[in-house]
Formats: C-alpha cells, sequence, structure tokens
C-alpha cells in the first residue's frame, strides 16, 4: 500500500513545499485538493506550462499526484451539467499533471427528487464522462461521501455504469459514520470497484464529527487495512484532516499508526 495525504492539511503551502513535505514524513504521494484556494496551483485554470511544471516536479520529487480531488456532484438537477463539465476539465488537468485518479461525488439532492431518479442522473453523468477518462488514462472514482454514504447505493451505481474508467473512492468513515454499515460489510459491497481510499478518525455521531488521532475514534482503521491486504491493494490511502491539529503534528502520526497496521496485517 502506499500513503498519501490531502492539500487540507496545509492549505497555505505550495507545491514544492508539499512535496518536501511528503518527502520529509515518509509519504509517497500528495492529492491536491482543486477549487478551493489552497496554495498549490493545481487548478483548472492553470497553464499548460504550468500543468507541465507540476508534473515535472512530482517526478523529480519522487512523489507521486496520487488523485485530484474535486467539487464535482451529479444528482442535483440544477447543478448537474455544470458539474458534468466540470469532469471533463478535472479529467483533462489529472492526466496533464500525471495523476492517475480523480475524486468525485455523487451528491446531495432535493427532497422533490427521489432517490431513484438521482441514481439515474449519477449513472448517466459517469458513463457519460467514462470515454474521455479511459482516452486519458484517468479513473473516476466515486466517493462514499454524502447522500451516498450508504456502500449498496454506490455498488449500484457501479454495477449500472459497468466501465472500467469508473470505480470507488472508499472513505472508510463515511459509510460507518453516516452509511449503517460496518467496515466489513462497507469492504464487501465496493471491492470490486475500489481504486482509491481516503482515512481519518473521529466519532460517529452523524450531525457532528470531531477529528480524533486514528486508533483513539470510533472509526476501525486496524480493521479497514487488513481487509485491503485481504485483497492485495497496492494503490493510495489518502489521509484528509479538514481544520485540524498542525501538519507537523497529525502527518508523521497518522502515518506511523498506519504502516504500523499494515505490519500487522502481513
Amino acid at each position: 500500500m502506499k500513503y498519501a495525504f490531502m492539500s487540507f492539511s496545509c492549505p497555505e503551502l505550495g507545491l514544492d513545499e508539499m512535496l518536501a513535505l511528503a518527502n520529509r514524513f515518509g509519504y509517497d504521494a500528495i492529492e491536491p485538493r482543486i477549487s478551493s484556494g489552497h496554495a498549490h496551483g493545481i487548478e483548472f485554470d492553470a497553464s499548460g506550462d504550468a500543468r507541465r511544471a507540476a508534473k515535472e516536479k512530482a517526478e523529480a520529487a519522487g512523489i507521486a499526484l496520487c488523485c485530484i480531488a474535486t467539487s464535482c456532484v451529479y444528482a442535483d438537477p440544477a447543478t448537474n451539467e455544470e458539474k458534468v463539465r466540470d469532469t471533463h476539465l478535472a479529467i483533462d488537468l489529472a492526466a496533464d499533471v500525471g495523476s492517475r485518479r480523480i475524486r468525485v461525488f455523487g451528491g446531495s439532492f432535493p427532497e422533490e427528487v427521489s432517490r431513484d431518479e438521482a441514481m439515474d442522473r449519477v449513472v448517466a453523468s459517469l458513463q457519460a464522462v467514462a470515454d474521455h477518462a479511459a482516452e486519458r488514462g484517468v479513473v473516476v472514482c466515486m466517493e462514499t461521501h454524502d447522500a451516498w454514504c450508504a456502500p449498496a447505493h454506490v455498488a449500484e451505481v457501479m454495477r449500472r455504469v459497468d466501465r472500467p474508467a469508473i470505480a470507488v473512492n472508499w472513505d472508510v468513515m463515511h459509510p460507518v459514520r453516516r452509511g449503517g454499515a460496518t467496515m466489513d460489510e462497507a469492504f464487501e459491497a465496493l471491492r470490486p470497484w475500489i481504486r482509491h481510499v481516503h482515512f481519518h478518525d473521529g466519532t460517529v455521531a452523524p450531525d457532528e464529527l470531531h477529528m480524533a488521532p486514528i486508533g483513539e475514534g470510533a472509526i476501525d482503521h486496524k480493521r479497514a487495512v487488513e481487509l485491503l491486504a485481504s485483497i492485495g491493494y497496492a494503490d493510495h490511502l489518502s489521509g484528509e484532516w479538514i481544520n485540524w491539529e498542525p501538519y507537523e503534528t497529525h502527518l508523521p502520526r497518522e502515518l506511523a499508526t498506519m504502516k504500523a497496521y499494515e505490519r500487522d496485517a502481513g
């Protein structure tokens, strides 16, 4: 397994500083979050020269840009067309900087929209970008998040889309905290499609999240690592810590805990 952290840990750092930080603490990759005002400079409006420079810097540092984390959502008819267009832009951005993944969301939807209607819209949206993603060598990973925390819902999307360039970003917290699933149930439902993983620990109360060091919260990361090891998962696990401790505190500690779990899993 390989480990990354999202730019939410250090939104004030430029790309050079982020790459140096990853090397300093022993991470394999970083995950830039776009459209959030972070300083890394990997954004839709980055020029061709800037994209080439970002790719070259990551390669020179030996640190992968493992995923481009987007704000793309599909279930709401009011924003669907715009977000599908943004997904095409994100696919090109990822390919240009040398990233093989983008993260997207199913998204919330208004009360007047049924779950079935939302499902149809998410499926159609992902199908609409699948060919482009495949052509650019990018996998579009739908996160277990927002109105799509229940693993069964995400698995149904994947079954219906049925395209190799469309997969799952398994955020190990949300199916447990808000999706009504155990870690094992979530993994079994999603395992054919897991191509990216987010990790972070905290409480399980659905309406308020209090972050905690891994092993001190309610999310069983040890079991998540065991399950991933059981299928020989070799892609990235990316830590997502938003408005939490200073990065000097949590980045080395959380990585050490996850690597210890991986060693224990064999």
